[in-house]
Formats: structure tokens, C-alpha cells, sequence
């Protein structure tokens, strides 16, 4: 019988592109590995000793990719070929074609992962921006402008924090207008922040997805092609070829307990085909026994002028079980913040709101929630 090891693929931060060859050979289905952000002893660790890197695993497998744990340890979400490269094949399928991509997220995290598989499958050299240091706009603006002198498409994935940033100034929105499709996910963009983009000439698609299903599988609330989504007690449930092969270190969970289909922690509305996320399930605050998904009001509080992110939490409360509280980031003063909820019920306002430079934060686009309560 074949067997095979998982192996840890350290992914740098300054140099992602190094992997290639690695990724070739795990598509090929030659090699397993575990991508493991080598700046980051830490999380490294914590990945290695979790997923067992350096035991038995089935040889069918290609990447074990880990999810953001949010919730306590991370799972790691198995991908097959068929799985990483019919993702490649209906993202640019959706797009319009393949072309040229730019990575500027980390490859550690599935959405800069799939930059890299996507160029692989294209059968071009990814261009990527050197992250060690966060990101910056003139590094993304010279990318931008050598992608764009190859003639092909250009394409990139962002999170909404980085497009806001390249937004906040005329060289970064000139370079963000140079791009024939811009992905953004990880976290809900603003109605702001796409109307904007929209009047600017910058050609946004919003993206819905996750480790486990190889990426986003929902583009602008559409499945892209081959994908299916549907509803099941307003729960979100999400199938097709790029659906992870289960968990690398939770065999049983339940969120794959329907063949081909993979449970999210989301719930959704669909109407007329298009699928809209309301909230995660397990982040409901129950405030005086009034239920909210605390994305209603992150969504309300970043669609104010002048606000850049939000995130909305519980807390333990004596009188209310849980009470309301948010962070933000912007220019703006919490008393504005505050004046522009207006239109919301009383009882959904922040009891308490703090203004910070950034939000803490566990991967792209992803606000820690667990570091932001323990703020209160």
C-alpha cells in the first residue's frame, strides 16, 4: 500500500514563490504538505503539533490547509488536486479567463494559497509583494504596474482592509484600477467601500468561502461554476468539487456529516440565486434575551463616513447575560459613531465602543474576537 508523510512547508512572508515547486509536486500528487507561516514560530508549532506533521497520511491528499481557529485549535481542512484545481478552473471560469495574478495576502492562508495554485494552473510565473513588513502601496503599485505591462488579465485577492488602505490614496487607487477583477474576502466589505470603489473604475468581486472549501466558492453571491450552495435551517451548506476531504485532525466532525457537502458556521438568506451571509451561528449574542448576529451591526458601524472596521462582541453582563460592545478603526470620534446608528433599535447600540489604530487579528480579514473581549 502507499504511504506517505505529512510535511511542513514553511511559507516566507518576503519570498512566498519559493513553494512552487513544492505545490507542483502536491498537485501532481507526489507530496503532502502542511503550509506553515515561517515567520511565525508559534503558530508554526501550534500547526505542526496539531495537524501531525510527520505521520501517516492518505497519499490522495495534497495540502492540509488550516483554518484560522477562531474557536480554539486549528482544524486542518484536506485538499485533494481535484479539489485545489477545480477551484483554479471556475475562478477564472467566473473571471472571464486566465491571466496573470499578483499575491499580496500571505500563501499560509487559503486566498493567497489559491493565488499561487491558480497561477500554477495558468501556466504563468506569480508576481508577489514582499509582506514581511505589512503592507505597502508602493511595493502593490509597482506590482501592479509590471502585471499590467504583460498585456494578459491581471487579477489579485485582497482583504477589505488592504483595499481600503490602497484606496486612502492616489497611488494605490490607480493601481487598483489596473486590475480586470480585485477578489476581496475574509471579512464583509462595507456598501461604503463598494460604492466607492464602483465610482472609481475599480472592478471589485466579493468572495465567500474557506479552507475547507478550497477558498471562495460564492463570487458577487453566486456560486462560481461547479459549485452549489443551499440552505438548511437557515445554516449555510456549500458543495461541489472543491470541497475539502474532511479534517485533517477531526475525522468525524459533523460538519461534513453529508456526503459532498460542507456545513458553514454561517447563516444565510438566498434570494433569487444570490446568497446573502447574515452571521456566524456560533457568535450570537443573547443581550436581555434579544438575539444578534453581531455582523448586523458590524456591517451598520463600517457603513458609517469615516470608518474603516468593526467588530462586535458579547461579554458577560450581571443584568443582560451578554452585553453589546465594538471596536473600530478610523478617523472618526465613537460619540459619530454612535449618532450615525441612529436608525437601529436602542437596544442594539454598543454599551460600550473603543477606538483603536487596528484590530487585532487572527488572518486576513479576520478580526480576533477572543483578544477583542478581553480588551473589555
Amino acid at each position: 500500500m502507499n504511504t506517505r508523510v505529512l510535511e511542513a512547508l514553511p511559507v516566507d512572508l518576503a519570498h512566498p514563490t519559493t513553494i512552487l515547486k513544492d505545490l507542483e509536486d502536491a498537485i501532481a500528487g507526489k507530496k503532502t504538505f502542511l503550509p506553515i507561516p515561517s515567520q511565525d514560530k508559534n503558530r508554526a508549532q501550534l500547526l505542526r503539533d496539531s495537524q501531525h506533521v510527520g505521520h501517516t497520511i492518505d497519499p490522495s491528499i495534497a495540502l492540509v490547509m488550516a483554518t484560522s481557529g477562531s474557536t480554539g485549535t486549528p482544524k486542518g481542512a484536506q485538499l485533494t488536486p481535484l479539489n485545489l484545481v477545480s477551484s483554479a478552473d471556475a475562478t477564472h471560469q467566473f473571471l472571464g479567463g486566465e491571466g496573470q495574478w499578483l499575491l499580496a495576502m500571505p500563501a499560509h492562508h487559503i486566498a493567497g494559497m489559491q493565488v499561487l495554485i491558480r497561477s500554477l494552473i495558468a501556466g504563468v510565473e506569480p508576481l508577489a509583494i514582499d509582506l514581511s513588513t505589512g503592507f505597502h502601496i508602493d511595493d502593490f503599485a509597482t506590482a501592479a504596474a509590471e502585471l499590467k505591462n504583460t498585456g494578459d488579465r491581471i487579477y489579485t485577492s485582497l482583504t477589505p482592509m488592504q483595499l481600503l488602505k490602497a484606496m486612502n490614496s492616489l497611488p494605490g487607487i490607480e493601481a487598483l484600477k489596473l486590475f480586470d477583477a480585485i477578489l476581496v474576502g475574509g471579512a464583509a466589505l462595507s456598501k461604503q467601500a463598494l460604492t466607492s470603489a464602483k465610482k472609481l473604475g475599480i472592478s471589485i468581486v466579493t468572495t465567500y468561502g474557506s479552507s475547507e472549501t478550497s477558498g471562495g466558492c460564492i463570487y458577487g453571491g453566486k456560486p462560481i461554476p461547479s459549485a452549489k450552495v443551499r440552505l438548511r435551517n437557515d445554516r449555510i451548506e456549500l458543495g461541489g468539487p472543491m470541497i475539502a476531504q474532511g479534517y485533517r485532525n477531526a475525522p468525524n466532525h459533523p460538519d461534513f456529516a453529508n456526503e459532498g457537502w460542507f456545513t458553514t458556521s454561517d447563516a444565510g438568506e438566498l434570494r433569487d440565486g444570490i446568497l446573502s451571509v447574515t452571521g456566524r451561528v456560533d457568535a450570537i449574542i443573547d443581550s436581555g434575551g434579544l438575539k444578534l448576529h453581531p455582523e448586523v451591526l458590524e456591517r451598520a458601524i463600517a457603513d458609517i463616513k469615516g470608518v474603516t472596521a468593526a467588530c462586535v462582541v458579547g461579554i458577560p453582563d450581571p443584568r443582560l447575560g451578554q452585553a453589546i460592545v465594538a471596536v473600530y478603526s478610523g478617523s472618526i470620534s465613537p460619540s459619530e459613531v454612535i449618532e450615525g446608528l441612529d436608525d437601529l433599535p436602542r437596544w442594539q447600540l454598543p454599551k460600550r465602543l473603543k477606538h483603536l489604530e487596528t484590530l487585532p487579528s487572527i488572518g486576513p480579514g479576520k478580526a480576533d474576537r477572543r483578544a477583542i473581549q478581553k480588551l473589555f
